[in-house]
Formats: C-alpha cells, structure tokens, sequence
C-alpha cells in the first residue's frame, strides 16, 4: 500500500540545523499560519546556454482560501530572480525551447478543460497560448529543431453532452480490473497518449493510441524518433505493473517498438545518451513488490538487447536520470534521511557522489555546457534552487528568507536505537528551541505515510509546529520505510503493522530512557500509512493519551475493491476469498479495537479514493461504541491530500487542540 499528498544512542546534532538561541535574537515561533508563508520552490530547468535557471513558486493565500505557482527564472550568478507569471491561474513545467528563446510553460488560464501549452518570449512580453487540446494538456516536450512538441494527454470525453444532458450528470460505466484512483477519480476507458504538436501550423497529430497509457515521453537527439513509457501487457495492463520502454518514429502513423522486456516496472523519465544509441531509465521492482518499490539505474542499446543496470551495487532508490553531455549518468540517490545527487559511467562502476552533507536535493537540471542546477533543502532550509560548483552549492533562489529570518526553529537532531529483535533504527528528533536537558517534555510520534518514503532532512513545518508549541517530535524510518536498502524495504512484506509497531515503541522507549520524553504525556499521529500505523499501534499498547489518524484505514479487509490498491492486494496478499485468515489478521486494529484506550480524532476527505474515508469511519464507530473519546473530522470535496488552504489550517488547529486536551504541556515547556 503506497499511502503518502500529505533505545539506545541520540547522534549529533543534524547539519544545518537551527542556529544557537542567542543568534536568533527576538525570532518568533513558529506558527499556524506559516504554512501558508512557506514558498514551494521545484522543478528548476537551466536554460540552453547555463545563463537562466526557471522554477516553479508554489504559494498559499488565505484570504481567497487558494493556492497559485507561478513561472520564475534567476541568473546564474544568482544577482537576479525575476517573476515571469502573475496570473491567478497555476502556471508549471517550464521548459525552454533548444535556442533559448522561448520558454513554454502549462497553464490553465483561459480554459476550464484542463492546462494547455503557453509559450513566453524570454525577450519580454505577454505569453500566448499554443495548444487547445480537449481534455488539456499533462506534460510536454520540445523536439531538438524547436519546430515542434510532443504532448501528453487523456482522452477526451467521446460523448458531448447536449441538451438536458448538459445538466445532468451521465452514468458511469465500469469494465476495468483497476478502475479508480485518487484525484482522478472513476477511471471509464479514458487512456493517455501521445500527440506531435506543429509550433508553427499548430497542427495537432496522434502519435500513440490504444487500450494503455502511454507517457515520459523523449525526443531522440536527432528529433527522428521518440521514446516513451507504456504497459501494453496482454491480455490486461491493470493486472500488472509491467511497463516497458518504448521506441517509434516521430510521424503520425508509426508502429511502436519495444525495446525492454523485463517483467516489472521500466519507467522514465527516459535520458537517450548523446550519439543516440542508448536509453538510460530506471528499473522497478517486480509487481509482487510494488508498494516496496527500489528503482535501479538501466541502460539499453535503443534497438534492444539486454539492459546494463549501472547501479547494481547501490542498494538504494534512485530517480530522475539525466544524460551529460560530458558522457555522464546523473541521477538521485535517497539514503538514510538524506537525499544526494551522483554521477555514473554508462558501463557502470563506481558511483560519485556529487552532493553531501544532510540534506535532501529534489531535482536537478543540467544545461549542454556543463552546468547543473538542483533544488536542495535542509532541516532548517526548504527548497531553494542552487547552482552545482566544485561538488559546493551556491544560493541562486531566496523564495523563503525573509520568512526564515522571523523564525525560531527547533533542534533537529539524528535519532538511532536497537529493538529488541536487534535491528538498528534511524529517524529524526525535533525538540522545542528552548529545550533544556534534564526537563521531560510530551512527546508526539508523528508517523510518515507510504509505507515506502522516509522521514528526512528538510524542513517540516508539522514538526516545527509541535516543538513550537513545547512538543518533542519523534520521526521513524521503521521497516517498510525507503532509503535502507530492499531488505529493509520489504521486511513488512505481507506482514503489516508488526514490524513497523515494534520499531516505533522502541523509539519511545529510547526517548524515555534517555530522560526526554515524560511518559505520561506521549501523543501519536500520523496520516495515510501513518494512520494505518497509529491504528495499528493504539490496538497494541496503551501508554499514548492521545492521538490524531488521517486517511487510514484498521479493516483492511473493507478496503478490497473500495480503494486503488486492487493490483498490490491480489500480487501481495491473495484476494480475500483465497486467504481470509491473512486478511483478518492485518485488519487486528478493528478486530481488536476493544483493546484501545487512546482518546483518537480520526480526519479525511470524503472524496478520498486512495484511502477512503470509511476506513476513518468505521475506527471512529468502533470507539465511539466502547465509550472511548473519539470525534470524525470530514472535509468536504477533498482527495487524499487536503488541499484546500483553509482545511489545511482547520487541521492544523485541530491537531494541536486535540493533544493540548489529553497531554497537557505545562506553561513552563510552552514556546
């Protein structure tokens, strides 16, 4: 289940982390209302001649209770950042045209259907629209002439509906294995392909078509052909994680080659090597594995042949490949709470690691002169983009500091034990900025989603809230969690919520042996997976006095054929039908539910297909039954992420609330 948007020895203190106190002079704590401060800087993308890097600003705005990104570049030698978009409509994936000059972007503005190709003059002036695709436009590329794009889009609706239809909603027709997910909703026999787009003529041509989809799609370096990603298993697609890399001429009409066979997962994005004759991508996990997934670093001959994995030694997660022009394979690692960029030879061999410390790089970029760019974060620093010099990173962005320099943060530090079954577990400790030694503070353990991510070293703001309001804050990488390696990853493997809660009680029997967390205050919450895990952990001890659950689920066995995780439950599990027993044994949080004693605010969105709101449901009936303090929280028209600004803060408050009720902290531990 890939549920995410939303003892013994305590290391040294996390680099970067927050200043000495005195240094920090009259700084405020951290609030509520920053959340909505907080500047989401991504997807940085370094113009052809290194000069310019665009990235993407997400922004909060209360008042009008929305959210908005807008298109910014800076120079390289970071003295300018200039604001391309101000439209009240989200503006995206900026990507330069090869000459530089344009800079095309995805915009929602002037249509209700979905976002559509704009291309900016970088010389100035208003952007235009390019594209008017029903149904919108869901990503893009420029061929290596700048004489045309291929795009990615859903099919549109086939049936227009005219007269009463107009106003009435139409049936939904069901005949797919996998038939919703989250956001997207019921999925139909909608499909997404691929199309070439004329810059020019603006003649819109189909290049794939089919009962699949098809997407990451990549120009060759000579602009002939395209590769892109597709599972086109027979007789069923939905029955399998099975994508394979794909190749086809760049004209209307063309058949498609495959190109990889292996049977699991091969997914882009897709690098194609400077001559041409290669196609670096990455690797999955076989579908039995899917929630555990650990992608490795594969390279192919483009006519086919057996795939190179370049990354064969590296146990850990890699991502977003890209293909130097000095022959380079860069690409991202997440290891252990942090996140790091290398570089590999394309015939594999030792792996250089370009980026080091604790922090987490979230993209990079790199432009045909040698020049790379990536955002990074911090625990005290979020996103911002860098320049890449001398293997040191250079400030080019500074979306968040003014904000930054009001703040008083807490203190992250390295979190590691042994459970008593001998496994070693890392995780992160965030303790108030006043903390003083010697003092018991109430605890939260807040647990991350997935099962398969990690807690790691950017910065927080849940986390910064609590401590601001006189919290310690416990963050666990269990087993199930990514950046450990496979055996890590998989040690879960069928066998939910058991592993995971003996990892997360050590934590809390670390943090009280070391004399920081009063065991009679500890709090634990979590959303999504975190849930699922706060359920399952509430059903088997009984020290937490309070907790908060959001998007999860206890009857798992409820949860066959309601939520999107049909392909995982059947490959993983068995359907229910074949293993009853299994089943009723992972669902032991509603099975059991007479055995918990925690006071639990359960929270979600009722339009939430990942993890439905029943599973929240049925837990808040259960101990509103036995009598056990309990309330439901449902927010209205939201998905798995809550995203409607003024939710997002309801949440906040309430989170805080409900552990002030039940643990109490003392004015002396208050920020």
């Amino acid at each position: 289940m890939v549920r995410c948007i939303p003892a013994v020895v305590l290391l040294a203190l996390a680099a970067g982390s927050t200043a000495p106190l005195a240094a920090q002079g009259a700084r405020r704590p951290v609030g509520v209302d920053d959340f909505a401060r907080l500047r989401e800087v991504r997807d940085p993308q370094l113009s052809p001649d290194g000069q310019w890097v665009a990235y993407v600003v997400g922004t909060t705005d209360l008042a009008t209770d929305k959210t908005d990104s807008d298109i910014w570049m800076a120079s390289w030698d970071g003295k300018e950042n200039v604001r391309l978009t101000a439209s009240p409509e989200r503006e995206s994936t900026p990507r330069w045209s090869p000459d530089g000059r344009w800079l095309a972007f995805l915009s929602g503005r002037q249509d209700s259907d979905g976002s559509q190709v704009w291309l900016l003059d970088r010389r100035g002036g208003e952007a235009v629209r390019l594209t008017s695709l029903k149904g919108g436009v869901s990503a893009f590329a420029w061929s290596p002439d700048g004489k045309r794009l291929v795009l990615e889009a859903t099919d549109a609706d086939s049936t227009p509906a005219t007269g009463d239809s107009a106003k009435a909603p139409k049936p939904i027709v069901i005949d797919r294995y996998r038939f919703k997910t989250d956001s997207d909703g019921y999925l139909g026999s909608k499909r997404s392909h691929l199309y070439l787009f004329d810059v020019e003529s603006k003649r819109v041509d189909t290049l794939t078509a089919g009962p699949y989809d098809d997407s990451d799609a990549s120009w060759s370096p000579d602009g002939r052909f395209i590769a892109f990603v597709s599972n086109r298993s027979t007789p069923d697609p939905d029955r399998t994680t099975n994508t394979d890399i794909w190749v086809v001429e760049a004209r209307s009409g063309a058949t498609p080659r495959r190109v990889t066979t292996y049977d699991g997962p091969d997914d882009g994005p897709i690098a194609w090597s400077p001559d041409g004759r290669f196609l670096a991508y990455l690797q999955g996990s076989e579908t039995k594995y899917y929630a555990y997934n650990q992608d490795r670093l594969a390279v192919v001959p483009v006519d086919g042949g057996e795939p190179r994995l370049v990354t064969a030694s590296l146990d850990r997660d890699v991502a977003s490949p890209v293909w130097g022009k000095d022959g380079w394979l860069y690409f991202l690692v997440t290891d252990d709470r942090a996140r790091w960029l290398g570089r590999v030879k394309p015939t594999g061999g030792a792996i250089d690691r370009l980026t080091e410390g604790k922090r987490v790089v979230g993209s990079v970029t790199l432009a045909p002169g040698g020049r790379i760019a990536v955002t990074a974060a911090t625990a005290t620093q979020p996103m911002e983009v860098h320049a890449l010099e001398k293997r040191a990173l250079r400030p080019l962005s500074h979306q968040n500091d003014a904000w930054l320099a009001e703040l008083r943060l807490g203190i992250t530090e390295d979190l590691s034990y042994t459970t008593a079954d001998g496994n070693e577990v890392h995780g992160l400790l965030v303790k108030p900025a006043d903390y003083q030694p010697g003092r018991r503070y109430p605890t939260l353990l807040r647990i991350h989603g997935g099962p398969n991510s990690q807690d790691q070293y950017a910065l927080n703001l849940e986390r910064e809230l609590f401590a601001a309001n006189g919290y310690v804050v416990v963050a666990v990488n269990y087993r199930g969690s990514g950046g450990r390696g496979q055996e890590w990853s998989r040690a879960i493997f069928a066998d939910w919520g058991h592993k995971e809660v003996v990892d997360l009680l050590a934590a809390m029997d670390a943090v009280v042996a070391r004399g920081i967390a009063d065991p009679e205050r500890l709090g634990i919450g979590g959303w999504s997976y975190g849930c699922i895990l706060t359920d399952y952990t509430i059903a088997t001890d009984t020290r937490f006095k309070a907790a908060t659950c959001g998007a999860g689920s206890a009857m798992q066995i409820a949860m066959y054929g309601v939520d999107q995780y049909v392909v995982q439950y059947d490959n993983e599990l068995g359907p229910p039908w074949k293993s009853p027993d299994l089943w009723i044994k992972l669902s032991y949080p509603f099975f059991h539910a007479d055995r918990i004693r925690t006071p639990t605010l359960f929270l979600g969105g009722d339009k939430d297909f990942n993890v439905p709101l029943v599973g929240g449901e049925q837990m808040y009936q259960a101990l509103r039954t036995l009598g056990v303090p309990t309330q439901l929280v449902i927010y209205p028209n939201q998905h798995h992420g809550i995203n409607r600004p003024s939710f997002q803060k309801d949440r906040l408050e309430r989170y805080l609330a409900w552990y002030a009720k039940y643990l109490r902290p003392t004015a002396s531990t208050q920020q």
